[in-house]
Parts: C-alpha cells; structure tokens; sequence
C-alpha cells in the first residue's frame, strides 16, 4: 500500500512538471505571435504638379453620382443599369456568400456538438475466435449462443458528444478576422464594380450623342455638297467648265454621303452595347433632347487633389483588405505550430438491449478527455504552410504597391486630359468658325466667279472635318471628367 502511494505521488509531480513546461511554452511561444505594419508609398506630388493648387477643393469621390452628371436621362440609364446588370447581380451573390461566411466565423470559438441517436452496433464471430460470445445477451433473450458467427459485442445506444479546443494562441479569432476582411474586400469589389459600371454606361450614353451629333454633321455637309454639285453640273452642261471639275465634286458629295451609313451602324452597335450594359436586349435610345454642346462644366476638378484621396478607391481598398487578410493568415499557420488543447466530453445511454435503455441508471455512460497536442514530425507541412503564408503576404504588399501606382497614373492621366482637352476645344472652336466663314465666302466668290470650284470643295472638306473634330474633342472632355471622377474612386454611392 505504501509503495502505491509513493508511485502515486511521483505521478502527480510528473504531471505537475508536464503542465509547468506547457504553460512556459504557452508563454514564450506566445510571444513570438507575428507583429506587423506596412505602409504603402506616394508620390509627393502627381505629374502635374499645377494642380495641387493648395485649395481646399471637396473630395469628388464623395459627390454622389447623380449630382455629379446632373443628367435626367442619364440617370435614368444608370439607375437601370444599378438594378440589372449582370456583374452587379453577380457581386451581390458574392457579398451575401462571405456574408453568410463571416457570421459563421463568429461562432468558432463554441464547442462542436453532436448527437449520435440510436447507435447500434454489432460484431460477430465463430467457434475459432479466441473469446466468447455475450452469454448475457444471449441469457437475456433466452437462447442458447450459437457455435459459428454467434454475437460477440452487441451495442445499442445513444449518446451527445461534446468538444471544445481552447483557443490560446488566437488562432480561431484570426480566422474570424480574416473572415471579416475577405467580406469587406468583396465589398469593395462590388463597389468597383458599380463605379465601372456607371462610366461605360455615362461614356457609352456620351459616345451616342456624339454619333448623332457626327451624323447631323455628315448629312448637314452631304446637303451642301449636293447644292453645290447641282450648281456645278448646271455650269458643266453650260460649257463652263470640265468634266473633272464635275467628277471631283461627285467625289467630294459622296465621301459625305459614306459618313451617313457607317455612322447609323455605329449609332446601332453602341446601342447594342449600352442595352448589354442595362442588362436588357438590343434596343433604341431617343437622344433628340441631347446635344453636344449643351454638356458644359465648368468646374474646378482638376485643382487641389490630394494623392491621399486614391486611398478611396474600391480597388485599393480591397488590395488592402487582401493584404490584411494575408496577414491574419500567417498568424493562422504560425498558431498551428504550437501546442492544441482540446477537451471532449460524450454522455448517453449504452445497453444490450434497446429496452434497456430506460434502465436508469444502469444504461448510463459517460466520459471525459483533455489533452495537449504539439505537433512534432508532420512531413513539414506545417513549416511550409507558415512561410507560404510569408510569400502570399509579401505578394499582397507588391499588389497593393501596384494598386496605389496603378491610381496614381490614372488620376494623373486623367488630369492631363482635362486640361488639354480644355486648350484644344477652344482651339477647335476657332477653326470650326473660321471654316464655316470659308464656305459662306466660297460660296459667294464662286457664283461671282472670283473663286474655283477647288476652293469650294477644299473649304467643304475642312468645314466637315473641323466640325467632327469639334465634337469629338467635347465627347473627350466629357469622358475625362468621367475618368477623374473614376480615378478617384467616386461613383459607388
């Protein structure tokens, strides 16, 4: 008796030793929890340094976008485009699916609990088998054990078990973080997405009045060179002039007249892909009420943009979010190094016999386990998934450089096409005038007879020409205003 109690208490200090070295294990290892901070790197100013003017100038990418077109029509397409598109529908389904996976994150850290219901469970053996069969299963319904494939271990039972791994290395609150992060970068997904949307749906929407703008020039053009062409075949059946003189002011009439069809295909192709856009089939768009040159803004938006504000943008958020996320992520791999602690617990009823079970409390079982699990040799799979994690953060840091770079050039992009945009319409504007001056004056020298019918032709030409280019250089200015405000990272609101 005294030898027992003596290995007794030589247990219970092995035990106490084990316990003290896995808490100073606990402790240092603990310690070692990764700490981390980066900081991604700006400019200190943008290529066109006259824009940081110094002014307190609102950030643009919190204006929202139906103030910013200020458009009724265009609106409407946005709302439209909003509701059904295809990306944005999809974007929602991805927001709800992490949604739902980052609520289910928050219930980690509770203990798994299952019920087994009715277990049964049956061994047989034969007249070989080293043991017996249950005589008292067999005495219990009254019959005698058979010789070959008798039962040897009859169970029926009941049980709710219960297992519960403490999490001291903060592992499952991590993976719970990282949850959260992986919702909220979808949530900057989708908002990217929306800001996309709304800019090809406004510069599809400006690209259409642009064509109709181009196509009113081209058949305006084609008229003036009919007129002109009557004239002259009047003079050629006169004797006035040649032939080639007739010829080649066909060829001027008809190159305006080719304009008319291939702009009516592009005005349909840029329905189709507006109507795509909105979700919705091919259809057509009344722009008549929509003009050019009513779509004048005269703002400031090209002054006093801090390189700070690029931090708003979807796509920069969301490479930060992934790279915090990469972060929680090597904590994850680094905790499943250290030591486990789980503890389980099972309950229920067991008997030989289903009617037993209510043989209260001869059919009860329970049992209770805890224990410490430090992996040793796992093949390196646990090393090799800790620096793994080191490489995905490293990449997420180079994609998030990458982003701020990536907003940097098109916000300065976007800049410059404001401001020469603005120095060449005016300068468009000019010739359009001069050139429309030119054909009057044309005109009226060559029904005097002091001007060729070439200097006509030439005036015509550069008229059309000057008036295209006008109109594209004003769809342009629409369009840059649309990729500041892009840049910037407004149109989701």
């Amino acid at each position: 008796m005294k030898k027992l109690k003596v290995r007794y208490a030589m247990t219970n200090k092995l035990i106490n030793l084990l316990l003290l070295l896995s808490v100073i294990a606990i402790s240092s290892c603990k310690s070692t929890v990764n700490q981390y901070d980066f900081q991604a790197e700006f400019p200190e100013n943008y290529r066109i340094i006259d824009s940081l003017s110094g002014q307190d100038s609102t950030n643009i990418a919190n204006i929202n976008w139906e103030d910013f077109f200020n458009d009724p029509q265009l609106n409407a397409l946005i709302e439209r485009g909003l509701e059904n598109n295809f990306d944005i529908q999809t974007a929602l389904k991805d927001i709800e699916i992490y949604r739902l996976r980052h609520s289910q994150s928050k219930l980690e850290w509770l203990p798994d609990v299952s019920l087994n219901a009715a277990d049964v469970s049956y061994q047989f053996r034969s007249e070989n088998f080293y043991s017996n069969p249950t005589a008292k299963w067999y005495a219990e319904k009254g019959t005698e054990p058979p010789t070959n494939m008798y039962t040897y271990t009859p169970q029926q039972s009941t049980s709710l078990q219960v297992s519960w791994e403490l999490d001291i290395w903060g592992k499952l609150k991590r993976q719970q973080k990282q949850a959260l992060l992986s919702y909220l970068q979808t949530e900057e997904a989708q908002k990217a997405i929306r800001t996309s949307l709304i800019s090809e749906i406004a510069e599809g929407y400006y690209n259409l009045i642009l064509l109709h703008a181009q196509l009113e020039v081209a058949e305006t053009n084609y008229k003036l060179s009919e007129n002109t062409y009557n004239l002259i075949e009047l003079q050629y059946e006169a004797g006035e002039i040649t032939a080639l003189a007739k010829q080649q002011t066909m060829s001027q009439m008809l190159s305006a007249k080719a304009l008319i069809p291939s702009l009516k295909q592009q005005i349909s192709l840029q329905e189709n892909q507006l109507s795509f856009l909105l979700g919705s089939f091919p259809e057509s768009f009344d722009l008549s009420y929509s003009k050019l040159e009513n779509y004048y803004y005269n703002d400031t938006l090209h002054s006093g943009i801090p390189l700070q504000l690029v931090q708003n943008r979807p796509d920069v958020k969301s490479a930060e979010y992934e790279l915090r996320a990469m972060n929680e992520q090597v904590g994850v791999s680094q905790a499943m190094q250290y030591p486990s602690i789980r503890i389980s617990a099972t309950g229920g009823v067991n008997a030989m016999l289903v009617e037993n079970w209510f043989n209260i409390p001869g059919s009860l079982f329970g049992g209770l386990v805890g224990g410490i699990t430090q992996p040793i040799f796992n093949k390196k799979r646990l090393k090799t998934n800790y620096e793994t994690a080191l490489l995905e953060r490293d990449k997420a840091e180079i994609e998030l450089q990458k982003q701020v770079n990536k907003a940097i050039n098109e916000v300065t992009e976007a800049l410059i096409m404001v401001k020469t945009t603005d120095e060449q319409i005016d300068i468009a504007i000019e010739q359009v005038n001069n050139s429309s001056l030119a054909v009057r004056q044309a005109n009226l020298l060559f029904n005097s007879g002091f001007a060729t019918y070439l200097e006509v032709i030439n005036a015509q030409r550069n008229a059309l020409e000057n008036q295209l280019s006008l109109n594209t250089l004003r769809k342009n200015k629409l369009v840059a205003r649309i990729q500041l405000y892009r840049a910037l990272g407004g149109g989701w609101k």
